[in-house]
């Protein structure tokens, strides 16, 4: 019952190998474009320059990460830098690429006079959702998970994955895994991470965007609070933490929580300010049904125009 035998953690086709970590960080990616060019037309933008800056926004966003990462972790690529490049080994902080997309953004819509806060409105849903999908990389090569599962015996462990957190056979047996503690259940964070990911998403695209006083743009302010509060905890959990210099704090949760009064503050900051005080709701949603009761009032108008020539 307590086998350990990991999924392979590549899909080979002939000669060539794809890591499931690059399929599901690409995956994500993917499906973050398609919403957002589902998006940048309800907000009546250009869907041209979304191509644009969408691809270079990708570029800096792996830079960000791999830089952010490989920085804190230098001395396992000290001896062997060229390893540093090899992203399909796992190690994008996902920190560095909102630091690095947030300045091109700011730079990029005001280059091109451009609304940023449409463009927030379009990128930040399918950022999120890509952010899920891109967990499942974590779990193929059995990373980013937390500590031991509490239990005196392995049956008590499993037991605690398969009746509590009712888990798939296939996630339980790959928590199964050699860790700082010895071969034992380990806590799937990678899955808690993908499922608060998910909530978010479906919070803000299903159900903030029907009430009036959400405005274009406070995607933002409830991605980096909603993000950054359930990262906070999950990062408590996880042992692969990368740590403030030679001190106790663990990075991911010092930077989570100046994202939370950042998110907070920028919030309170556009309601004081009415800073682009617009509705979703409104502009999208409302605009779009008052065209479409419109048009047979139109059309009926042509009609009888033809009648009296």
């Amino acid at each position: 019952m307590h086998v350990f035998n990991p999924l392979k953690n590549s899909l080979d086709l002939g000669p060539l190998s794809f890591q499931f970590y690059a399929i599901a960080i690409m995956t994500g990616i993917l499906t973050a474009l398609w919403l957002a060019y589902r998006e940048v037309k309800k907000l009546r933008e250009n869907p041209d320059d979304l191509s644009d800056g969408f691809t270079w926004g990708l570029v800096y966003g792996i830079l960000g990460a791999r830089m952010y990462y490989v920085l804190y972790e230098w001395q396992s690529y000290a001896s062997d830098p060229i390893r540093a490049f090899y992203i399909w080994e796992g190690g994008l902080a996902i920190h560095g690429t909102i630091l690095a997309v947030s300045v091109f953004l700011y730079f990029y819509t005001k280059k091109r006079n451009l609304n940023i806060f449409h463009y927030i409105e379009v990128l930040v849903p399918g950022f999120i959702l890509a952010q899920a999908i891109g967990r499942w990389g974590n779990f193929f090569n059995q990373e980013a998970h937390g500590g031991m599962i509490d239990g005196a015996t392995l049956d008590i462990k499993r037991s605690f994955l398969e009746s509590t957190l009712h888990l798939p056979k296939f996630i339980v047996d790959q928590m199964y895994l050699w860790g700082p503690d010895g071969l034992s259940y380990y806590h799937p964070t990678f899955f808690y991470e993908f499922a608060w990911n998910m909530t978010g998403f479906i919070v803000m695209f299903f159900i903030l965007r029907r009430i009036r006083k959400y405005w274009i743009g406070d995607a933002l302010s409830f991605y980096l609070v909603w993000y950054s509060f359930g990262r906070f905890f999950i990062e408590g959990m996880r042992t692969d933490s990368l740590y403030v210099w030679n001190t106790d704090i663990r990075m991911a949760q010092l930077i989570s929580v100046v994202l939370i009064i950042v998110g907070l503050a920028w919030f309170a900051f556009r309601r004081y300010k009415k800073i682009y005080a617009v509705s979703y709701k409104e502009y999208v949603y409302e605009t779009i049904q008052e065209t479409v009761q419109e048009t047979p009032k139109d059309i009926k108008e042509v009609g009888d125009s033809n009648e009296q020539v």
